[in-house]
Order: C-alpha cells, then sequence, then structure tokens
C-alpha cells in the first residue's frame, strides 16, 4: 500500500483521494507499482490545475463571452467533482467558484458597458436624425447632399438598438433623406425648364444677331446690340451643352458687326483728322481779320473763308468746340462792328437817343430842384426819397449819354 497527504492505494489496486467530506474513489490501478498508480492521476490533477490557470488567463485577458467562459469552468467542475485526480481537489474547486465570480463581475461590466454603448448610440442616432431633418430643408443641394450621404455611413458605422427605437429612429432619418431628395428632384426639374426656356430665347437672340452682323447702319445696330446683349444676360443661362455654343454665337455675330464698324470708323477718323487740320488753317486765316479796321473788307474775307470752311467735311467729335469756337469769335467780332457802324450811321436812331438824353436831364434838373426846395423847408424823409429817385435817374442819364457818345458825339 502507498500514500501521499491527498491520496493513497490499497492493497487492491483501488486509487483513493483524501477531501473534506472523506477518501472518495479515484480509480482502480493493476498496471504497475502503487507509487505509478498515485504518480499518473497526480498527473491527472496537474493537468487540471494548468487547464483552470489557463482559463483564468483567458476569462481576465481575452474578450471570451460570459456563456463560453461558464461552459468551460462547468466542463471543469464535472472533471474535478468526478474525483480522478490525486491533489487538493477543494482548493480547484475554490479557484472555479472564484472565477464564476470573476465572469459575472465581467459579465455585469459588459452589461453597463452594452448599456452605456446603447445609450450612447442612442443618442448618436438622435443627433443624426436632427441634423437629417434640419437639413432637409437646405436649399444648399450639393453641400447638403454630401452631409446626408456621409450621415448614412455614420449610422451604419453604429450599433442598433432595440428593434423598436432603432425602427422608428430609422423612419424619421429616411423620411427626412427622401424629402430632400424629393426637394432637389423639383427644383433641378424646375431649373432644367428654366434653362429650356433660356435657350429658346437665346436662340432667337443668336438668330437677330446674326442677322444684323452685315448691317452698315452703324448707330441703330450698335444700339441694338446692346438691346440684345441686356436680354441675354436677363434671360439666365441655358442647359450646360448648349450655353456655350449659343454664346460663341451671338459673340461672334457682334464681333463680324463690330469689326467692319470699327473698320469704316478707322477711315473716317483719318479722313476727319485731316478735316480738322484744314479748318484749323482756316480759323488761323480768320483770326488775322481781327482787329476789324476796314468792315467791309474783313466781312468779305470772312464770306470766302466760311464757304471754303463749309465745303470741308466733319471733324473728330472732341476737336469741334475749339475750332468752331475760333470762327466764331471773329464772326462776333465782325458782327460788333457792323452794328457800331449801323449805330453811327442811323439818324432815327441817334435823334430817338439825344431826346432820351434831353428828358433825362430835365428830370434830374428837376429833382435836384425839388430836393433843395424840401431841404429849405425841413422835411428830410421827403429829399432823402427825392435822392433815391434822383440817382436812378442819374444812372439812366449816365448811361444815356454813354450810348449817344457811340454816335460820334
Amino acid at each position: 500500500m502507498s500514500s501521499d497527504p491527498w491520496g493513497r492505494v490499497d492493497e487492491t489496486g483501488t486509487v483513493y483521494v483524501r477531501t473534506a467530506d472523506g477518501e472518495q474513489v479515484v480509480g482502480s490501478w493493476q498496471a504497475g507499482s502503487p507509487e505509478e498508480a498515485l504518480a499518473y492521476f497526480e498527473r491527472k490533477y496537474e493537468g487540471l490545475v494548468v487547464e483552470i490557470g489557463l482559463l483564468e488567463r483567458r476569462v481576465k485577458t481575452t474578450d471570451l463571452s460570459a456563456k463560453d467562459a461558464q461552459a468551460a469552468i462547468d466542463h471543469l467542475r464535472e472533471q474535478v467533482d468526478a474525483h480522478h485526480a490525486v491533489g487538493d481537489l477543494a482548493a480547484l474547486r475554490t479557484r472555479l467558484d472564484k472565477l464564476v465570480e470573476t465572469v459575472e463581475a465581467r459579465r455585469e461590466e459588459r452589461k453597463v458597458q452594452r448599456a452605456k454603448q446603447s445609450d450612447e448610440a442612442r443618442h448618436a442616432k438622435e443627433a443624426l436624425v436632427t441634423e437629417a431633418e434640419e437639413l432637409a430643408q437646405s436649399d444648399q443641394w450639393r453641400s447638403a447632399g454630401e452631409r446626408l450621404r456621409a450621415l448614412v455611413d455614420t449610422w451604419k458605422g453604429l450599433p442598433r438598438l432595440d428593434r423598436k427605437s432603432d425602427d422608428e429612429l430609422w423612419h424619421r432619418f429616411s423620411h427626412a433623406r427622401s424629402a430632400f431628395s424629393k426637394r432637389r428632384k423639383a427644383h433641378f426639374a424646375q431649373l432644367d425648364a428654366q434653362r429650356e426656356d433660356a435657350r429658346k430665347v437665346k436662340e432667337k437672340l443668336v438668330a437677330e444677331a446674326e442677322a444684323l452682323s452685315g448691317s452698315t447702319d452703324w448707330g441703330p445696330t450698335a444700339a441694338r446690340y446692346r438691346e440684345l446683349m441686356a436680354d441675354w444676360k436677363a434671360a439666365g443661362r441655358a442647359q450646360r451643352e448648349h450655353e456655350d455654343d449659343l454664346w460663341n454665337r451671338f459673340r461672334g455675330a457682334q464681333d463680324v458687326f463690330f469689326a467692319a464698324r470699327s473698320s469704316i470708323f478707322a477711315e473716317r477718323d483719318a479722313e476727319q483728322a485731316e478735316n480738322l487740320k484744314l479748318k484749323e488753317e482756316l480759323a488761323g486765316e480768320a483770326e488775322k481779320l481781327l482787329p476789324v479796321t476796314d468792315l467791309k473788307s474783313a466781312r468779305s474775307a470772312f464770306r470766302s473763308i466760311n464757304e471754303r470752311w463749309e465745303a470741308i467735311g466733319h471733324v473728330p467729335r472732341d476737336a469741334r468746340p475749339k475750332v468752331e469756337g475760333r470762327m466764331h469769335t471773329v464772326e462776333r467780332a465782325i458782327q460788333e462792328a457792323e452794328e457800331a457802324e449801323w449805330r453811327r450811321t442811323n439818324p432815327e436812331a441817334r435823334a430817338r437817343a439825344a431826346g432820351l438824353t434831353g428828358q433825362l436831364q430835365a428830370a434830374v434838373d428837376k429833382l435836384t430842384g425839388q430836393i433843395e426846395q424840401a431841404r429849405a423847408a425841413g422835411n428830410t424823409a421827403k429829399a432823402e426819397k427825392l435822392q433815391r429817385e434822383l440817382e436812378g435817374r442819374q444812372a439812366l442819364l449816365d448811361q444815356a449819354l454813354k450810348g449817344l457818345q457811340e454816335f460820334g458825339g
């Protein structure tokens, strides 16, 4: 018979393990010595120790599920309870009991964690739904559409909630996306209709622009092109595939017209520049008539200069006031000389001027006498009133005398 602190082998080869409840039969050994029997069942005990140690590490260091961990514990407990090993089986049961407690604690931790994750997922999905419902009212079609697609990807990455909550939130989320898509579709349908209308308008504008491109009615046609351009801008954009082609045709027709006009205007400008030189020469010739000393000769010379002036065509618009002003200055000087001559040689005008001067002189003399009488009588107010009237008559008299002098006396 052989024994150790945890087991023994009797004379029949039966192997026992010592427990708190007494000895328990482990098995029968007939193949060798009792020592070999104990060693064999002690190795089985060591095997259980290793397996329990491995399970403890798995529970602590891996994401082994509580269900699988409990199944492994139950399997090891069955082996321990079967008493097919020699060793401190009570210690193994204690380790398995503690492992059960660890698994339960991990289960509770994971339950709390799942509840926290579920709560976070709920808040995240509610935030996604709120943002989606706000985006559903947006008119920023591209950016809002891109953001909604990003929200879908974010939604897919979140854990599912309970079916009822998840379905309700998804229904709101999906409805917001559908509402946005419906509004965007309606917007672009309207935009397509507007662009089609713009295309029809612009085709008419192009047709008229091309018809006008050969016109030589420069002013009205240029004005009409400006009106067509305003109509073009007001029409809005046509479809992309038509807009550029229509614009190229429209612009090309204008270019044909304005190139032809520029060519004609360049010729005209050269001609007008030459005309300006000729008129400046004539203005210089006219200015030599000043001052007017011989009216008849000056009048005849100016008439000749003016006839040659009229025979010359247009000059550049910006130069016209200056050169014409020079001619007008000479013309006015001759006219003034004519008026002065007429006044000197017109007896009726001279007689009227002399008569007016005499009347005014008599009025001045009369007022002077009245003022002296008023002052002698001490009537200062009347004297001042008559003095003001005298000053007015005196001014008229001075003017009349000046006019009479122009008649030579």
